[in-house]
């Protein structure tokens, strides 16, 4: 008789297996479906399986069935291995992988000669070539030096001409790679700069939404400050991806721009840097709010909240700075690069007509002007507020005057237009 416990727990872990295999399957069907509908990161991996495999076929007919090589197994691997997320990747690497494959087949074949057993020499060149894996130079290029030894003395062929043969064919391949990757449609990575980019302003203005949702109810305590700073913690996070992803275009942009502009295969007109710094402050000013209420929240702590109806009315100035974050983040993605209407097909056919007929940008500008001044308004309620709590005593004070001092800097940040009036004033 089976063991109901047993029987129990072989369910649960079938279950699970289950539902992994679901989610995974799940994942790839969307993977699929988004390499399938547009541009983007999946269809990107894609296109560079294919130029792989482009590759690897191109340098292995070169090898085996034009040149009749009998070591033609080296260029498809190189030329394989090569085709990387950028051309100038593809260039470095290829120098990094070249000269580790010639150190590991030199070295393979001298320790050949020395110790006349593959055990031997085996034992004698690996720890060295290991060791010179670790080498900065080399980067993640390095182990292929004890890999090619290893396959040096396993293939047994360590004369000279086998040598000359093995490193040949890795500079073919390496030369077929790097080309078919510059050549056929050459990655650019200007794409993620926009999608981090825009992905930040809407996950801060859905932050801040978050804060002005449960400060205008006023049922938030130490916990709901602490789900506040893990979201700004997630913003910085997410920062930390839009300054990769910049260095990824950076690098991308390198030995390819004058091409693809004459192709006008994908557009150059990435946001500049300063829209990285821009919202790099934002982030510091959001992650400096959720302190400052978390602070408040803490029954430990002397600074205290303010009262109900200053956080009423500071939860609407938070609410329309959030409006306007994810506005900005919508202006991150123009149509053809990913992006989408903010209110669903009826804004997006409303903004259409709005471009057709050369309104969009007076009814963009009278929005704007609408919401800064009611954000003045509030801006001035809550400075008579500040002045009431200061008869109260200077702990409720401190907490509504960094509060307020932070809305301003948002309010700074996200709206262009304010941030140039209150400079030339």
């Amino acid at each position: 008789m089976s063991d109901p416990a047993e029987t129990s727990r072989t369910e649960g872990t079938g279950a699970r297996w289950a539902g992994t295999l679901r989610r995974e399957a799940g994942a790839a069907g969307r993977a699929v479906r988004a390499a399938w509908s547009g541009p983007g990161r999946e269809r990107d991996l894609v296109v560079q399986s294919l130029k792989a495999t482009l590759a690897a076929v191109l340098a292995w007919f070169v090898a085996s069935d034009w040149l009749s090589d009998p070591m033609a197994l080296m260029a498809p691997w190189v030329a394989l291995v090569l085709v990387r997320t950028t051309v100038y990747g593809s260039l470095r690497q290829a120098a990094q992988q070249w000269t580790a494959i010639c150190a590991g087949t030199l070295l393979a074949s001298a320790a050949q000669a020395l110790t006349g057993d593959t055990l031997g020499a085996l034992a004698l060149c690996v720890p060295p070539l290991t060791l010179l894996a670790h080498w900065p130079r080399f980067g993640d290029q390095g182990v292929y030096a004890a890999t090619t030894a290893v396959f040096t003395l396993a293939s047994g062929a360590v004369s000279g001409p086998a040598v000359g043969h093995r490193v040949g064919q890795a500079a073919l391949g390496a030369v077929i790679g790097v080309a078919v990757n510059a050549l056929v449609l050459p990655p650019v990575h200007l794409r993620d700069v926009r999608e981090n980019l825009a992905a930040l302003a809407r996950e801060a203005g859905g932050t801040l939404h978050a804060v002005a949702a449960g400060l205008a109810d006023g049922d938030w305590d130490a916990a709901t400050a602490a789900d506040w700073s893990r979201a700004a913690d997630r913003l910085e996070r997410r920062h930390e991806g839009l300054r990769s992803a910049r260095g990824w275009s950076r690098e991308s942009l390198r030995l390819t721009t004058g091409p693809l502009r004459a192709l006008h295969r994908v557009p150059l007109d990435v946001p500049p840097e300063s829209e990285d710094a821009r919202w790099g402050r934002v982030t510091g000013h959001v992650a400096a709010l959720t302190r400052t209420l978390a602070v408040a929240a803490d029954d430990d702590r002397t600074p205290a909240p303010p009262q109900a109806a200053a956080l009423r009315i500071y939860a609407r100035l938070l609410h329309l700075i959030g409006d306007a974050s994810e506005a900005e983040g919508e202006r991150f993605l123009p149509a053809g690069i990913g992006g989408h209407p903010a209110d669903g097909s009826r804004a997006g056919t409303k903004r259409e007509t709005e471009r057709e007929t050369g309104t969009e940008q007076e009814t963009e500008t009278e929005r704007e002007t609408g919401t800064e001044r009611e954000m003045e308004e509030l801006r001035a309620r809550l400075q008579d507020s500040l002045r009431d709590h200061a008869g109260q005593g200077a702990a409720h004070t401190a907490v509504l005057a960094t509060l307020l001092l932070q809305a301003e800097n948002l309010w700074v940040e996200v709206l262009p237009g304010a941030r140039r009036r209150s400079r030339a004033g």
